[in-house]
């Protein structure tokens, strides 16, 4: 509930005792007490209670002891600004009338002339008018502190252009105060640079300018002007307001710039350089010349980011970033794909010749070591060249073309470059055939598992297979291994394909279990890419629990590649993996690491040797070599050794010599079916061996 108001507060100052008395009387005769009358009888007086009291009106005599005439009415108006005076005198003067009114009087009254009425109404009026004055002078306070709290300038000026107000931004945007400001020419305190409009008049200025500052600096702003009007219509002048968009300008070129350009190296992105190619072209075609476009990819790069992390691998794309620039010349262009993928445009190339030139130099430098502390890390590249016009005609066809070099170059080794050519695109265009036939064929039944028998060399028997996938294609026929598992590595495929042929390896050693035939084990090879999936285990978990066979009839096979990335995260698999039976072996021995160091650190069970060097024991020493080698390694880490690809009896007795475990081969069996591989194993697998023997 809200509190009804006080009474009206009146100060008379007045010396006279009479003249007070006789407005009590008047206000009492009224029963007025909606107003208190206040005496004092001097100026000094009526200061001090004023300045610890409210007021709302002073009647206030001429004759005061400490001030007589207009020099009262100064001095009341001087410490009580706001406050309505009225003048009560006993002097009938008219011109002394209209200097009080003048210096601030609201109202001035004769005493000899004096009624209750008048004295009434003028005391009423001075109130309505003081409160009137103070809610225009609280809007207008309002107002004011409103446009002091905007964002944006705000100056306005009176009809002949004089500013009148500005507030505290365009303050800081001129570099003029309100107070030197205010009453200023616009142009002299808006000043734009020169060339823009220099006299800004409604509705001419610029909607965006240079404003200069007081002190000469430049800030970029977006401006409009608008006329100001009475209730007549009649123009009173003109409000401008301003906005600083420097920010705004600068997070725009920003923008831009990260739209353009790589976030990490820095360089030009795909999209900045499909512009400069597009540019190249057109000044390749006027002036008779060539446009090279070089498609690198770093050799080895996700080993490094997988193995000692991100930020390890961000460090060494920027260093690579670095030596690429220092390769390329002020008009080529370095630009970054996305990944470990670089393109490198050179724009003026007379002959073909040189973009060999510039990528030979390319793969020396990015060879080199990257000092990445704590790190030395050695890295190479693969380069595919396409060129303008030969190749391609426009940037997406050049991109496109150099980047299916780039994998030729890779299949040939890596660490080299080649240049496009056609036949590239047909085997281009057939690996995308093999893909899309590939995503087909899980849910078309085109997958199958053959298996090839492992042979004890001390007892002659078979004691296991390896499970080997074969892919049937619907007009193509029987596919090759090789011809379709890098595919399924490359586009993630051989995550499903690979689970596939885990559950159907499980489920068809279950069922030799069940047909009475002899325990055997089996093996399946997991690629890094299944391996490195965060549901492995649990899939491997599901599996052969859904399938029902004992963990340790389960063989895992992986290369030293998938052992040696994070190294951490691998040995506590491979020990999750240990601990429910199954084994582990290390597949192609000797074509990666060789390392005794991680042989210590991971617990496997098996080597395997690799086929390449199984080949050549009767025929290269140095195979020989390794083969004696790996075999009393295993050997002293009690580690069983398992030769692949034996093919000949020679190879079978000079295995035998160095007390190698178990092989597998042509000259045991090539891969079979289910049915086939059953029935090797009721017969026990031993003639090979008694004719070796």
């Amino acid at each position: 509930m809200n509190n009804p108001p006080g009474p009206t507060r009146v100060l008379m100052i007045e010396d006279s005792a009479g003249d007070v008395r006789l407005v009590r009387e008047v206000l009492r005769d009224q029963d007025l007490h909606a107003i208190e009358l206040v005496h004092v009888e001097c100026l000094a007086d009526a200061e001090a209670f004023i300045a610890s009291h409210t007021v709302d009106v002073i009647l206030l005599d001429l004759g005061l002891p400490d001030a007589e005439g207009l020099d009262a009415v100064r001095q009341a108006r001087g410490f009580a600004p706001r406050v309505p005076i009225m003048v009560l005198t006993g002097v009938d003067d008219d011109v002394l009338a209209v200097q009080a009114l003048q210096e601030g009087a609201q109202d001035f009254l004769v005493k000899g002339q004096l009624e209750i009425r008048g004295l009434l109404r003028a005391l009423r009026y001075a109130i309505e008018r003081k409160s009137m004055e103070d809610a225009l002078f609280f809007e207008k306070e309002r107002a004011q502190l409103t446009l002091n709290c905007m964002g944006d300038g705000v100056i306005c000026t009176d009809p002949h252009g004089q500013i009148t107000f500005v507030n505290v931004v365009a303050e800081a945007m001129t570099g003029w105060s309100s107070h030197h400001a205010t009453g200023r020419p616009l142009t002299e305190v808006y000043r734009m640079r020169d060339g823009e409009l220099s006299e800004p008049r409604p509705g001419q200025l610029p909607s965006s300018c240079t404003l200069v500052r007081r002190d000469g600096f430049e800030i970029p702003s977006e401006n409009s002007i608008a006329p100001i009007h009475d209730r007549a219509g009649l123009f009173t002048g003109s409000v401008i307001v301003l906005r600083d968009v420097s920010e705004v300008r600068a997070m725009s070129l920003e923008m831009t710039h990260s739209a353009q350009h790589d976030g990490l190296t820095g360089l030009p992105n795909r999209m900045l350089l499909k512009d400069r190619v597009d540019q190249a072209i057109v000044l390749a075609q006027r002036y008779k010349r060539r446009v090279a476009l070089l498609y690198l990819d770093l050799d080895g790069f996700k080993y490094i980011n997988d193995s000692l992390g991100h930020a390890v691998g961000d460090r060494l794309l920027k260093s690579v970033a670095s030596r690429l620039l220092d390769c390329a010349r002020a008009s080529d262009t370095v630009s970054r794909q996305g990944g470990d993928e670089f393109v490198i445009l050179l724009s003026e190339v007379q002959h073909i010749e040189d973009a060999a030139i510039a990528a030979r130099r390319m793969l020396r430098s990015v060879a080199e070591a990257h000092a990445i502390d704590p790190h030395e890390l050695h890295v190479t590249t693969s380069i595919g060249i396409s060129v303008f016009p030969e190749d391609g005609l426009d940037a997406e066809t050049l991109v496109s073309n150099a980047d299916t070099a780039m994998y030729q170059a890779k299949e040939h080794g890596r660490h080299s470059f080649q240049y496009f050519e056609p036949v590239m695109n047909e085997r281009a265009v057939d690996r995308q055939m093999v893909e899309a036939a590939l995503r087909r064929a899980l849910e078309r039944d085109e997958l199958s598992l053959h298996y090839q028998p492992k042979i004890d060399f001390r007892s002659g028997a078979i004691i296991g297979a390896e499970a080997l996938l074969r892919w049937t294609h619907p007009t193509r026929g029987s596919m090759a291994p090789a011809m379709f598992i890098p595919v399924a590595e490359d586009t993630g495929l051989i995550k499903p394909i690979g689970s596939w042929v885990l559950r159907q390896a499980c489920l068809q050693a279950r069922a030799w279990i069940d047909a009475g035939l002899p325990e055997s084990t089996i093996a399946v090879n997991v690629s890094a890419i299944e391996f490195r999936d965060e549901g492995f285990l649990e899939g491997l978990y599901e599996t052969l629990h859904e399938t029902g066979l004992d963990p340790r009839l389960l063989e895992l096979e992986l290369t030293e590649s998938v052992l040696m990335k994070n190294a951490v995260a691998t040995a506590a698999i491979l020990h999750a993996v240990r601990k429910i039976g199954v084994q582990v072996a290390v597949d192609d021995f000797g074509t990666g690491y060789s390392s005794l160091s991680y042989l210590h650190r991971f617990p496997v069970d098996a080597l395997k040797i690799d086929r390449s060097f199984v080949a050549q024991i009767t025929s290269a020493e140095e195979d020989v070599g390794i083969v004696t080698a790996v075999i009393s390694m295993a050997r002293s880490l009690k580690l069983r050794v398992v030769a692949e690809g034996v093919e000949t009896l020679a190879q079978l007795r000079f295995l035998r010599a160095q007390e190698c475990d178990q092989a597998q081969g042509y000259y045991f069996s090539r891969p079979v079916v289910a049915n086939q591989y059953a029935q090797l194993l009721q017969a026990g697998g031993r003639q090979p061996l008694s004719v070796a023997s």
